[in-house]
């Protein structure tokens, strides 16, 4: 794709008494607009995602009233995701030079759930009844089912809940910033069984922003441009057992992660062993362990060994959830994708400060899910 990510803005995550979802966005906006050394009054074209916000392009009324095309989009928590490709399919169309993303979002206290709004998802409210409307269950589930499939451990939750909160804990924009100690964790109430209280992120507030152009023009405006080398957006097939899914198959189909990764490592023409960065979707511990595999880091049931043996820490051969991820980070459904993208662009960029990952990393990898089964990966390098 010849698309340059050229300046990059976040509003921290966590709770922000006092401050709308939008006004995060705004803010996360200049940020981006700041670091590319560009105005509102130059982008050509807008996108943006949330859940909560209804209609998020009315915060041009706070950015500029400039009559620029803004375009809005939301696919659960892979929002930040496909916001990134609309943006940058909409430069490749020829629609400007200079375009702006930007996820927000402010989410209450609790768990997520769809059960308020299952007929509008094509559900009856059956479906709230067996406890899959709600998160924590149905990945609770999920996990369980891995673990039995593939010889998974709670020991290997354990070790992924502790890797988040030390990774948090040195990144200075989380939310979490306090470590975690391994029995800390393993004696934490259990929540749904397998997964405890510290093997799940929370819903939060916060945004994310990202300034693009073409990429024969990048350097006119940074001397540290991000190429977006793939960037796929897929939907589950039949058989796929994901959120919302009505049924359980009899045998396993390749789920929406599966198939973006392949077509994402097709189009930037690099595989898993070219990439030095990774961020994945981590609702919980579990979700975390399943995406190593189903993005082709590893094979289902080497995550054992990958976790046990500290590979996916900092200074580990496949770095995972740099910043804390959503463990320590929490999950503003339409800006955590973003944030993906944009502690990829610091890692690259050298950037990181604590939480860098060492050996001078040239390409990144982000992955978001969300329901109703949907996924998008995108892969950066510099």
């Amino acid at each position: 794709m010849d698309v340059a990510i050229i300046g990059i803005g976040l509003y921290p995550f966590g709770r922000h008494e006092g401050v709308t979802a939008i006004e995060m966005g705004v803010r996360a906006a200049a940020d981006a607009l700041a670091d590319s050394g560009l105005g509102w009054k130059d982008m050509d074209l807008a996108c943006a995602g949330s859940l909560e916000v209804l209609q998020p392009d009315t915060m041009n009324k706070h950015m500029g009233l400039t009559g620029i095309p803004f375009t809005t989009v939301f696919n659960g928590c892979a929002t930040g995701g496909n916001l990134l490709l609309t943006t940058a399919n909409s430069l490749l169309a020829g629609m400007g030079d200079l375009a702006i993303a930007i996820g927000m979002d402010k989410h209450p206290r609790g768990a997520f759930s769809v059960g308020d709004t299952l007929e509008g998802l094509g559900l009856g409210q059956w479906y709230g009844e067996t406890g899959l409307a709600l998160n924590p269950q149905f990945f609770a589930m999920k996990t369980r089912r891995h673990m039995h499939d593939h010889g998974i451990s709670e020991e290997c939750l354990n070790l992924t809940a502790e890797k988040a909160f030390k990774n948090g804990s040195l990144n200075t924009r989380a939310w979490r910033r306090k470590a975690l100690g391994y029995d800390e964790i393993a004696n934490s109430p259990m929540v749904c069984d397998p997964l405890r209280k510290y093997h799940f992120c929370n819903p939060s507030e916060g945004a994310a922003a990202m300034v693009l152009c073409r990429a024969d023009v990048a350097r006119r405006y940074t001397t540290h441009p991000i190429y977006l080398r793939a960037d796929i957006f897929r939907t589950r097939l039949y058989g796929s057992f994901e959120t919302l899914s009505p049924s359980v198959p009899a045998k396993d189909t390749p789920g929406p992660t599966v198939q973006a990764a392949e077509a994402a490592f097709e189009m930037a023409g690099m595989g898993p062993e070219d990439i030095d960065v990774l961020q994945v979707q981590d609702t919980e511990a579990g979700h975390e362990i399943m995406h190593l595999a189903e993005n082709g880091f590893c094979r289902d049931g080497e995550q054992e060994a990958l976790v046990r043996d500290g590979e996916t820490q900092l200074g580990g051969r496949i770095p995972v959830n740099t910043d804390g991820g959503l463990l320590a980070n929490g999950e503003p459904i339409g800006a955590s994708g973003l944030r993906q993208v944009f502690e990829v662009c610091l890692q690259l960029r050298g950037q990181a400060g604590d939480h860098q990952v060492p050996g001078d990393p040239k390409a990144g990898y982000t992955h978001v899910y969300g329901f109703p089964g949907v996924s998008c990966v995108t892969i950066l390098s510099n």
